[in-house]
């Protein structure tokens, strides 16, 4: 909000105008008017003062008409519980304007910040003046335009800031709610490393098992800051052998659906070739699809994991027993921060398993088949 002049309303602002008593003629609105259309400005003027601290009008009180301050500060706010400072005005400046051009209730409490005069003028006589007078009334209607567009300015950046807010909220549920599952296979794991007459095999699992889950919290957490900084980070990919990941990856995902009551059953396993591949961001991409699907069971169910080469490329797919994909976010189910029908997450999961898929030169998808509900697959190419 600017005050006379131009200046930005700031602390010493109010020193340089608190003071300052304004005239009718001098109003940037009516300085156009000549002598007669003054003279008739003044018969309907009326002057008020109020005490600092003292309300002009409250919110949802009628728009009987329309204020211009002549010295002192007026304070705008607004708000159903609690009442927000959304402007101050001093000398010389508008406020009540809408009510010119709409018989509606005020949208905002009006109140003087400090002792204030201003010159009221009553709607009726200020619409017959404004008939009268056409420059006045493009004079009006520009301040109002103003006015909006300020007052849509700053609206968009609190919308802007309230939603960043929000997300970052939700963004960090999200971590917390991926960080339990492997935090509660190491606690699951320690508690078998404690039993009596442990076998040194089932100790040396239990170990391994840990150790993967410390260095998959490690992974999760590089992810989540690849992701939010943007990296563009060139991907190594090392040519191994897809089976053997696969059959050593298939354990560890077994243990995690199990903590949702769910079971996992490999229907047909990958041939033993070579794939160009970054294991460890590879198993993330499955972790999170089964994790998708463990979130969709509520009351438990079956993955089953499908790998075949079809036209030089492999080709995965996960399927679950769920309800499936909601129509209304099936069209954006990779893009960043969709998400339906989950007590926690952002959407980050589907959007970070479509990058790893593209940095790996393979294609991401999902679909839905009769009397089937939704199927994941996603392509690796072969290695030459």
């Amino acid at each position: 909000m600017n005050g006379p002049g131009g200046d930005s309303l700031s602390p010493n602002w109010f020193l340089r105008y608190s003071n300052l008593v304004i005239t009718l003629e001098s109003i940037p609105l009516f300085r156009m008017l000549n002598r007669n259309e003054l003279q008739a400005l003044r018969f309907i003027a009326q002057e008020r003062r109020f005490a600092a601290g003292q309300e002009i009008f409250p919110e949802g009180a009628a728009g009987d008409g329309v204020y211009f301050v002549k010295t002192g500060l007026v304070q705008i706010s607004a708000g159903k519980t609690a009442q927000r400072i959304v402007s101050r005005l001093g000398p010389g400046e508008i406020f009540g304007e809408m009510a010119i051009i709409e018989h509606q209730p005020r949208s905002a409490t009006a109140s003087a910040a400090e002792d204030t005069e201003v010159f009221f003028l009553p709607r009726g006589e200020m619409l017959t003046f404004i008939e009268r007078s056409p420059a006045v009334a493009l004079a009006l209607l520009q301040q109002i335009s103003h006015r909006l567009r300020e007052f849509n300015r700053l609206h968009i950046q609190e919308l802007i800031q309230s939603e960043s807010l929000a997300v970052i909220g939700r963004f960090a549920q999200s971590i917390v709610h991926d960080l339990k599952n492997p935090l509660s296979i190491i606690s699951l794991s320690a508690e078998v490393l404690d039993l009596p007459g442990i076998s040194p095999e089932m100790r040396a699992k239990t170990q391994s098992r840990i150790c993967k889950q410390v260095d998959r919290i490690s992974d999760l957490v590089s992810d989540i800051l690849i992701f939010t900084q943007g990296t563009n980070k060139q991907v190594e990919l090392i040519p191994g052998d897809y089976a053997a990941f696969v059959q050593e990856l298939i354990g560890d995902l077994r243990a995690e659906a199990e903590l949702k009551c769910a079971t996992i059953e490999l229907v047909r396993e990958p041939p033993p070739i070579l794939v160009r591949f970054d294991s460890r961001r590879l198993s993330r991409l499955f972790f999170n699809l089964v994790h998708n699907a463990t979130d969709a069971m509520v009351n438990g169910g079956k993955i089953f994991l499908r790998c075949e080469v079809q036209g030089g490329e492999l080709v995965n797919e996960i399927e679950d027993t769920g309800p499936g994909i909601a129509p209304e976010v099936a069209d954006r189910l990779f893009q960043p921060f969709t998400t339906h029908g989950k007590e926690h997450g952002t959407g980050l999961g589907l959007s970070i398993c479509k990058k790893i898929v593209e940095d790996h030169g393979g294609r991401i998808a999902v679909r839905r088949e009769p009397g089937r509900v939704a199927i994941f697959s996603f392509t690796l190419p072969l290695a030459k």
